[in-house]
């Protein structure tokens, strides 16, 4: 197991009306597509359009994606069917993905791995059960814009996910071009882009450069972005279609980033520690941090939550996390591999697993699970780089924008709905999953209902929002 942790004034004047009139004269607007045409729809994206959450995806978060309750509005205005590739009843739960199981003593959420009824045909590499019938659904968790003219992307070398819907006789086929054989499709949703700045942040910007280099986890090349995103909507509306594509959110607002820092904290706190040094960027340097960094809105630090393993062991001789890390990257299961690798680690790394961890320049914090000033300014940078290429298209091509960025920002301090409290806390907060970056049920259909409203508003329609208390937040143990 791990531990992580405008209706209300016109309802109030049409009551007044009821009451003082005998017979009164209420014109609701009847529901429209206006100038969009949804008679086949189609939704280009990553894991956030997959309907994936609680770090997996799943056939409950399917079908609860926010396409597919989009596409179930649109139907209301003569939109059509939207097939997903959805995982079998028996195969409901995928790619695995984490529960909560309980707290602890201190009030600390446990979640445990999900196992049973996967959909896997093979372990090595792993692979998932294909789904090879006409989809509306394009959604590929993991992908970046970067990754679309890629080819192999769908063979068993590349994404698992792409690699899903892919035929075996067309493995070598791009995600462009897939996308450019649906070409009947009336209108379209993009929101494509987050993984280009989100994995180089999820992972601390530890694997940009130095020994453990991994272009998936870098930022994109603004040049790359620009030609891949404009080719794709070149693609998309090559037929006249309309259709909403989305911004790229601050990464650094939600839980993955804001929730195991207090504890740090309170840790340093506890046992009088004025501050702790961690490795910075590919590992090339050590940084002090003090406890008013943590969190800071001027030169803070963030402690991701994949930390949450680790921190705790601050203070202590250890060599845990260097020792998880060689088992990741050698791949390997045996006992020499994996002494080999870590020793190339901690050599390459000038790691000392004698020294006290976290306290100690020999025993630093690994990068990987911090998020520094400067890591952050290069993911602000990138985010507002990428979101004015989104932004430029959008205006050209006369497409609805869902501006995720604004409307993400606008949540942190949290609001209220319906007597329900949200924000973007880790588990109480509603709108997150276990994972701390994909939204719960109901965070998507919030997410369903902010595209609707810039559609409407783009073209003259009235699709009707959802009601979002009909989606789940996060699911508790049953006592």
């Amino acid at each position: 197991m791990k531990k992580f942790f405008y209706k209300s004034s016109a309802l109030a004047l049409f009551a007044g009306v009821l009451l003082t009139s005998c017979d009164p004269d209420i014109d609701t607007p009847a529901s429209s597509a206006g100038e969009a045409d949804f008679t086949k729809y189609i939704a280009i994206g990553n894991s956030l359009t997959a309907g994936q959450g609680d770090g997996g995806l799943y056939r409950e978060g399917q079908i609860n994606s926010y396409p597919a309750i989009m596409a179930e509005q649109f139907r209301t205005v003569g939109g059509g069917d939207f097939t997903q590739p959805l995982f079998t009843e028996e195969q409901r739960n995928g790619t695995g993905y984490i529960r909560l199981a309980g707290f602890t003593a201190q009030g600390s959420p446990i979640t445990a791995n999900v196992t049973e009824n996967l959909a896997i045909r093979s372990a090595s590499p792993r692979l998932y059960t294909k789904y090879l019938e006409p989809i509306n659904n394009l959604a590929v968790p993991d992908i970046k814009v970067a990754d679309i003219k890629t080819a192999g992307y769908g063979s068993t070398q590349g994404n698992p996910l792409f690699e899903r819907i892919t035929p075996d006789n067309n493995a070598s086929q791009t995600y462009l071009q897939r996308v450019q054989e649906s070409t009947d499709h009336t209108f379209f949703s993009v929101w494509l882009g987050n993984n280009d700045v989100l994995a180089y942040a999820t992972s601390g910007g530890a694997f940009s450069g130095g020994m453990l280099n991994s272009p998936a986890r870098s930022i994109t090349p603004t040049a790359t972005f620009d030609a891949n995103y404009s080719e794709l909507l070149t693609a998309l509306t090559a037929g006249g279609q309309e259709g909403v594509i989305a911004t790229i959110p601050d990464v650094t607002a939600i839980p993955f980033f804001t929730t195991v820092g207090p504890s740090v904290q309170q840790l340093m706190a506890a046992n009088n520690i004025p501050g702790v040094v961690a490795l910075t960027g590919s590992g090339s340097s050590r940084i002090q941090i003090a406890p008013a960094q943590i969190n800071a809105a001027q030169n803070g630090v963030y402690f991701l939550l994949t930390s949450a393993a680790y921190a705790p062991l601050v203070g202590q001789r250890t060599g845990k996390y260097w020792r998880d890390l060689a088992r990741q990257v050698s791949s390997s299961q045996d006992p020499v591999v994996v002494r080999l690798t870590l020793a190339g680690l901690l050599a390459n790394f000038q790691v000392d697993t004698t020294a006290m961890f976290g306290l100690s320049i020999g025993n630093p914090i690994p990068s990987a699970l911090v998020l520094d000033a400067t890591e952050q300014q290069n993911v602000r940078t990138a985010t507002e780089t990428f979101n004015n290429i989104i932004k430029a298209q959008a205006d050209a091509r006369g497409l609805a924008l869902f501006d995720a960025n604004a409307y993400f920002d606008s949540v942190k301090t949290g609001f209220g709905k319906n007597g329900v409290a949200y924000s973007p806390a880790f588990i109480t907060g509603n709108l997150f999953s276990l994972d701390g970056v994909h939204p719960t049920p109901r965070g998507y259909a919030f997410v369903a209902n902010e595209m609707i409203r810039a559609i409407n508003s783009k073209y003259n329609a009235n699709v009707p929002a959802i009601d979002e208390t009909q989606y789940r937040t996060v699911l508790f143990p049953v006592q």
